[in-house]
């Protein structure tokens, strides 16, 4: 069978740090950071009162106000990057085929905010069941795909990844494979979340997961420097449209990149912790490189889960070491996550589109923050600290790790016809 090429014809986000892929674009380029102090509800009693919150959003800019009664802020993420996406790929949304059009979309939790709302509302209505008839349908992490394919009319395949943190790699790579294998002409993909609210950070602080540095929450979020303390949460969409192409060359498409490969694992190992020798995440990639049919010395960037937590940021090291050896130091390596914050499920995502930045712009975002390097990390390698490299690149490979073990690696290629 011979598999099809697949391409990158359309994106768009709303992130910590724009609300379109321009804006993005410029911040993570300049290295800023998206954290501030949180916004969304009273943290007095918090140990974290910080995030990298979206800004300047308003729902009713969007959305007409009964739409917004039925979508969790996941989705409304989800549909505001969805339309970026396919606005950019200039498809001909009345005349294409739309059965062979798809959606599949990423979130790590899904409508937690819709969640929280309903449960507090029972509880303080002292446990008489007055349930909104869009809760189920506003928090189910699948209803987002849902609402894509309705508003655009694409009956092709149409389903949600769910892996907390590995969540759109796992979502992009399942679509690529879709029209590799003929089954669609044309995905929409991405990821989004919504947690920054009491139980997503009060959740994750239980856990000791997240920074508590509150003092200085733009230099909180700090991969591969010896005093991080965890990561920061984050939270938006981003969406690309992925597309056969032969079927993008037909209609004179835009072209950003080809994806190529997609590599999962799982560790087996932790609950929570990674494997500290890095064992999935090295089978990830290694599975995305042959995948992918490349040699480790073809991988130019590594954009890396890279979340700031102590045990975290070794591991995937330890396995970026194992899988490229002395290939390793002749990369760039960064960790976006320090400007971003951690976006959850909508990590990779974003993240992808940071690749695509580097691509198509040789430009390769920095990981901020980092002031005293770990110890423990190779100081030989090239971790682009605090400032942007520009470099001319033809491979980027992104690496997401979730909670349960769970490995996601995604490979994308500068375009070339």
């Amino acid at each position: 069978m011979e598999l099809k090429r697949v391409v990158v014809t359309g994106v768009g986000t709303i992130n910590p740090l724009g609300n379109n892929v321009e804006e993005y674009f410029k911040n993570l380029e300049a290295g800023v950071s998206g954290a501030i102090p949180i916004t969304r509800f009273d943290t007095t009693n918090f140990k974290t009162k910080f995030a990298c919150e979206v800004k300047g959003y308003k729902a009713e800019e969007h959305f007409e106000r009964k739409e917004v009664r039925k979508y969790d802020l996941f989705t409304q993420y989800a549909l505001v990057a969805a339309a970026q996406a396919v606005g950019d790929s200039a498809l001909d949304l009345e005349h294409m085929d739309k059965e062979r059009a798809g959606v599949v979309w990423a979130s790590g939790i899904g409508g937690l905010i819709t969640f929280q709302q309903e449960t507090e509302g029972f509880v303080e209505s002292k446990r008489i069941p007055r349930y909104s008839p869009f809760f189920i349908p506003k928090m189910i992490a699948d209803i987002a795909a849902g609402h894509i394919s309705m508003k655009y009319g694409f009956h092709g395949p149409n389903y949600a990844t769910v892996s907390a943190c590995a969540s759109s790699n796992h979502a992009i790579t399942d679509a690529m494979w879709l029209i590799r294998y003929g089954k669609a002409d044309v995905v929409l993909t991405g990821g989004s979340e919504a947690a920054v609210i009491e139980a997503g950070v009060g959740g994750f602080g239980a856990m000791q997961a997240i920074s508590t540095r509150n003092d200085d929450p733009q230099k909180a979020s700090r991969p591969f420097d010896v005093d991080r303390d965890g990561f920061v949460i984050g939270e938006g969409a981003a969406a690309l449209v992925l597309e056969e192409y032969e079927h993008a060359k037909a209609r004179g498409a835009k072209i950003y990149c080809e994806v190529v490969g997609g590599g999962m694992s799982a560790d087996a190992y932790h609950l929570t912790a990674p494997h500290p020798d890095g064992y999935g995440a090295k089978l990830s990639m290694m599975n995305a490189l042959n995948d992918a049919n490349l040699k480790v010395e073809d991988i130019d960037y590594v954009n890396t889960h890279g979340t700031s937590t102590p045990v975290g940021d070794i591991a995937e090291i330890n396995g970026i070491l194992s899988a490229f050896g002395e290939h390793a130091y002749k990369m760039n390596i960064s960790s976006t996550k320090s400007m971003t914050g951690h976006l959850l499920g909508a990590a990779g995502a974003v993240e992808a589109l940071a690749c695509i930045m580097a691509l198509t712009r040789g430009i390769i975002p920095p990981t901020i923050n980092n002031e005293n390097l770990d110890p423990k990390i190779d100081s030989r390698l090239n971790l682009t600290l605090n400032k942007a490299q520009h470099r001319d690149i033809r491979y980027a490979l992104s690496n997401t790790f979730g909670f349960g073990g769970h490995n996601s690696t995604l490979i994308l290629k500068k375009y070339e016809e």
